[in-house]
């Protein structure tokens, strides 16, 4: 059974890519038609495309959820289904902007090797066709069953492209000199600043999905103590967006703090879920420890021996940030069983 429900759900998802190409390749005929255009620049091809692939991917992970984890949360008391469905919403969200930085990222590439290129109507929508395609798979995959490795990597890839695509767009070619967040001022600072929101949305969305894999294992006993872990992860999450909402070079005193509140915040909700996962799984508490010392240990050659620049030191935080996640994830996919559990108590507040 469980393996004729999975050939049906490949099924769907190969249906779902096919309807994907056609709605986007149509869309994108339709609004670029006209003149033949280059593929980024004023006038670009590159911001249409994206649009018409993030839309439809959030609309493929809306229909793929309701037709594969309809009722859900018919059994749960209505927090948990308030949770369930809120997070249900910021992946929407999530998923169309990680689909529309993924084409701009792309456009961007065959710009600089195909020089020159200029697309009209059904180039242009054969392009947004296959971008729709490819985020629309992946985003109705996600609703037929969302993981929390799953959101993680997601995560990990959107900063990744996000990031990518402010240095290429980015209005000082030396930014670097000093650090990321002169990524977030000048023409293109949208990009870099607006990758940060998505990713602090992200962030609580995985909080949220990390108390959900935690409540599986462990039960109501251990709701309010789940509810504080949640609650960290959110608070990290905003935070992470204050810092793209708050620019440096428009509000450098709030940004600061921002990101501060980030790396502490971050910290604390790293500690406390690792010392709640059940048993506390050896390669979790390994690579806690770890990731712990190594981040004072940057922090201290960065600024106490001015052994690299700041901007190595963001680099080296969050990729070993990352790196925890991972761990995590990788170890709540095996302590963690698979079945929703809806709780037992009707008030989150008698946790």
């Amino acid at each position: 059974m469980e393996q004729q429900y999975r050939l049906q759900g490949e099924a769907r998802a190969v249906w779902a890519t096919a309807i994907c190409f056609v709605l986007g390749t149509l869309a994108g005929m339709v609004l670029l038609a006209g003149e033949p255009r280059p593929l980024t620049g004023n006038g670009g091809l590159a911001l249409p495309a994206a649009s018409i692939a993030g839309v439809i991917a959030a609309a493929a992970f809306v229909i793929s959820t309701r037709m594969h984890r309809r009722g859900e949360t018919v059994p749960m008391p209505r927090w948990q289904a308030v949770v369930s469905d809120v997070s249900a919403i910021a992946l929407t969200i999530a998923f169309g902007a990680v689909t529309a930085m993924g084409v701009l990222l792309a456009t961007e590439v065959l710009a600089v090797g195909l020089r020159g290129l200029e697309l009209g109507a059904l180039g242009g929508g054969l392009l947004a066709g296959v971008a729709a395609a490819v985020g629309g798979r992946f985003a109705f995959g996600a609703g037929i069953g969302l993981r929390t490795a799953d959101l993680a990597g997601l995560l990990s890839g959107y900063l990744v492209i996000g990031t990518l695509f402010a240095m290429v767009t980015a209005a000082d070619p030396r930014w670097w000199e000093r650090n990321f967040s002169q990524l977030g001022g000048g023409a293109g600072s949208w990009a870099f600043n607006g990758t940060l929101v998505i990713a602090g949305l992200l962030v609580a969305t995985v909080g949220s999905y990390i108390g959900r894999d935690l409540h599986r294992a462990m039960g109501d006993g251990a709701l309010r103590r789940i509810a504080g872990i949640v609650a960290v992860w959110a608070a990290t999450g905003i935070a992470l967006a204050a810092v793209g909402l708050l620019p440096l070079h428009r509000v450098p005193i709030g940004h600061d703090i921002a990101a501060f509140a980030t790396l502490v915040l971050f910290g604390v909700a790293m500690v406390a879920t690792a010392t709640t996962v059940p048993d506390r799984p050896r390669a979790l508490v390994i690579t806690t420890a770890g990731v712990v010392l190594l981040v004072v240990v940057a922090v201290v050659l960065c600024f106490g021996f001015a052994l690299f620049s700041v901007t190595a030191l963001e680099a080296i935080v969050v990729g070993l940030g990352l790196l925890w996640m991972t761990t995590l994830v990788r170890v709540l996919a095996i302590v963690v069983p698979g079945a929703s559990r809806p709780s037992a108590r009707v008030t989150l507040r008698r946790a």
